[in-house]
């Protein structure tokens, strides 16, 4: 017979005990994974990423554990303020931010510099969880339940997607959209604004997409419709891509034998394109199996979500799953050409500090929703409401 603990854990070592260490194991395997990728395409040098994203990984695991020891209540009190300081950030970057390959998405801080946008990913989750948490069930689907959430998601979307940065954009409305979606949207509603989008979309192809996209845009489309568009230009990167990881095979060439990432034919290869450089070292086999272990990573999550009594842990839970699949897929199918270049990194792979730990934190909300998955606090709990 089971036996379902119903106590929530007060101590430090009772929280210890409770930590979902097969979760722990396989981000971990991910974070190895990238370590080993970014020293491979550097030409076996642990520098200038392999060391630094190793350093990020340590920090990022210790910030997870730390974050995952605190009560619901505690990050129900800072949802708003989190979402807000997240918000500010975001203007600061239209302000003062740093440029790079001819996008200013950083705001320099001196021994940091951080990418608002990844953090509003969070914050964005933290504060619609905290919203449907407080908001009594029967008013989810009425139009003054659905106005605070669509603004919460749409004030940082028109921001990022001005950086610009249409991949975060569509991620962060993606994300809002399937919290909205979790936390019990009617389905007449969907159905309604599916309808809605498709004859949006129709109007769009009728009045046409250069009329509405900027022409870099434009080219993105071109390139993802046209394999042979400008194929020295906006389609080098993708057909390099699809080049290096055929070129792989069923296993590989082997660790440091990956002569695309070696002889710089792939471009981005730390960040955007790492899992090109994978699937060339080590096959379809290695692919599949990085694939695998972000399936495992989701089930888990999923079923965390699953066992949580407090609507705010499990709206919380489910939506940053949804982000951190929304990672996945898009760069996944980028990388294979099933998707326009947009520019997302692969979680724990991909070169990227602010990235790691805004997903480490992420996930450590998830094991802390595991440990307190028995913890119900009331409406309007929190540190400030």
């Amino acid at each position: 017979m089971a036996v379902f603990r119903e106590s929530v854990p007060r101590d430090l070592r009772g929280k210890m005990m409770e930590l979902n260490w097969t979760l722990v194991l396989l981000l971990l395997l991910l974070g190895v994974a990238g370590i080993g990728m970014l020293y491979s395409v550097a030409g076996g040098s642990w520098s200038p990423w392999a060391l630094n994203h190793a350093i990020r990984l340590a920090i990022g695991l210790v910030a997870m554990v730390v974050v995952a020891m605190f009560p619901p209540r505690f990050w129900m009190g800072v949802s708003y303020p989190v979402y807000v300081v997240a918000l500010i950030l975001l203007v600061l970057v239209e302000v003062m931010g740093v440029s790079i390959n001819g996008a200013q998405r950083w705001v320099d801080l001196g021994p940091v510099r951080l990418q608002p946008s990844e953090i509003m990913k969070l914050a964005l989750v933290l504060a619609l969880a905290r919203y449907y948490h407080d908001l009594p069930a029967e008013k989810v689907t009425t139009l003054s339940g659905l106005i605070p959430p669509l603004l919460i998601i749409g004030a940082p979307a028109a921001l990022i997607v001005g950086q610009p940065d249409l991949g975060t954009t569509l991620l962060l409305a993606a994300t809002g959209a399937a919290v909205v979606f979790m936390a019990g949207l009617s389905w007449w509603f969907i159905l309604v604004v599916t309808g809605v989008g498709m004859a949006g979309m129709i109007g769009i192809g009728l009045y046409g997409l250069e009329n509405i996209l900027a022409e870099y845009q434009m080219d993105r489309v071109r390139a993802f419709t046209n394999p042979d568009f400008d194929p020295l230009g906006i389609n080098y990167h993708p057909n390099q891509a699809m080049i290096t990881l055929g070129s792989g095979g069923m296993t590989g060439k082997g660790f440091l034998e990956g002569t695309q990432s070696q002889l710089g034919y792939l471009p981005e290869m730390q960040t955007d394109y790492i899992f090109t450089a994978l699937g060339e070292e080590f096959g379809f086999v290695g692919g599949v199996s990085i694939l695998a272990i972000n399936a495992l990573i989701m089930a888990q999550a999923v079923m965390i979500a699953i066992s949580c009594k407090s609507p705010f842990l499990r709206i919380l839970t489910f939506g940053i799953i949804a982000t951190y699949a929304s990672y996945v897929f898009i760069n996944i199918g980028m990388v294979s050409r099933l998707l326009p270049v947009v520019g997302v990194p692969l979680p724990l792979i991909s070169y990227g500090g602010t990235v790691v730990l805004a997903v480490l934190v992420g996930f450590g909300l998830i094991l802390g929703a595991h440990i307190h998955r028995n913890a119900e606090p009331p409406r309007g709990a929190g540190l400030f409401g």
